[in-house]
């Protein structure tokens, strides 16, 4: 029971040691959003997708 408790505890360990925090800003990931061509784009789709872009726009200074 003991080994089962340890194993328990070193696998939890494990798995968060990868849940460490990142570096940089939404600008270093940030581009324009390019559907492919096999995208179904509904208009909820359309509106997020606008979202994103005014938001590169607004923070990255992205221009089209």
């Amino acid at each position: 029971m003991k080994s089962m408790v340890w194993a328990t505890l070193t696998l939890t360990s494990a798995l968060l040691a990868g849940c460490g925090a990142t570096t940089g800003n939404y600008c270093d990931v940030a581009g324009w959003v390019r559907p492919s061509t096999a995208d179904v784009l509904t208009l909820e789709t359309k509106r997020a997708m606008l979202r994103e872009l005014e938001k590169g726009e607004a923070l990255c200074g992205l221009k089209p």
